[in-house]
């Protein structure tokens, strides 16, 4: 895999206590990232220059442009100076279904709904996660959101970055990605589990950002039927994800935290009565 520059140094001024000097800190690069499929630009969206392969297969799943890892034939990351091109190779089948979907689209896309022509994609349907048996303790949301932020290097080094992590029950984190953009954090970290063969039924997704309908959205089709989150949802996403059977957990803060939907998944332990 082709790397990439991820930081920056840039130099400061430094306000603290009433003491102003000079300095300098790490910021994480962005740029922009070109999805390409067979020789056309279907999306550009900013992002972090790292796990580009992972991007790319996840992207391509949580777009509905793939269904699996199988349909991929082939990924190159061309460095076009001012940004990068990532180039996907398809099977016949799926760059021919890809070519006609392009031919119905209003006009050319960019970041976060990419594809999208209508309010009705807009607001798509999302699989169905309602019958996964996955079931965790209020030691296992602690231990997921514990865990994702201790496993961030980037954000660390610049606090700048979205961290999303694929935590498994007894296994803790298996991947973590991290990036400028929050969807593709997630888009990520889609494609790093699906690359690694783990199935997105056997584990949770636990992300550091504000969970809005498409982070909803994105779960979903991995598999994934429980999203943990340091922030707040949104009323859309919360009903998006009552409508696919998701567990939504967020404002984690320890073993303190808030279930929206399908609260049946968590052991809480005791409930106080509601005054």
């Amino acid at each position: 895999m082709t790397h990439f520059k991820t930081t920056a140094a840039a130099p400061e001024i430094v306000r603290r206590n009433g003491v102003v000097r000079a300095g300098s800190r790490v910021v994480p690069e962005e740029v922009p990232v070109a999805f390409s499929y067979g020789g056309s630009t279907h999306a550009v969206m900013m992002g972090t220059p790292a796990d580009l392969d992972d991007f790319a297969v996840g992207f391509s799943l949580t777009e509905g442009i793939i269904a699996s890892m199988a349909e991929i034939e082939a990924i190159t990351v061309v460095d076009e100076g001012r940004g990068l091109d990532v180039q996907v190779t398809l099977a016949e089948e799926k760059e021919d279904a890809l070519r006609a979907r392009r031919r119905h689209m209003a006009g050319p896309v960019g970041c976060g709904l990419c594809g999208i022509e209508s309010i009705d994609q807009a607001i798509r349907p999302v699989p169905d996660v309602s019958s996964v048996p996955l079931a965790l303790t209020t030691k296992d949301v602690a231990e997921a959101a514990a865990a994702l932020n201790s496993a961030q290097p980037l954000h660390h080094e610049t606090h700048a970055v979205h961290g999303a992590g694929f935590f498994v029950p007894g296994q803790g984190l298996v991947a973590v990605r991290e990036d400028v953009g929050r969807h593709n954090a997630l888009d990520k970290l889609a494609g790093a589990v699906i690359r690694k063969g783990v199935k997105g039924s056997d584990g949770v997704v636990v992300v550091t950002s504000r969970i809005s309908v498409e982070m909803v959205q994105k779960t979903a089709i991995l598999g994934s039927p429980v999203l943990i989150a340091i922030s707040a949802p949104t009323a859309l996403a919360i009903r998006t994800a009552e409508d696919a059977g998701m567990t939504l957990i967020a404002l984690t803060r320890g073993e303190d935290f808030e279930i929206f939907t399908r609260t049946d998944r968590i052991a809480t332990g005791v409930v106080a009565d509601v005054a």
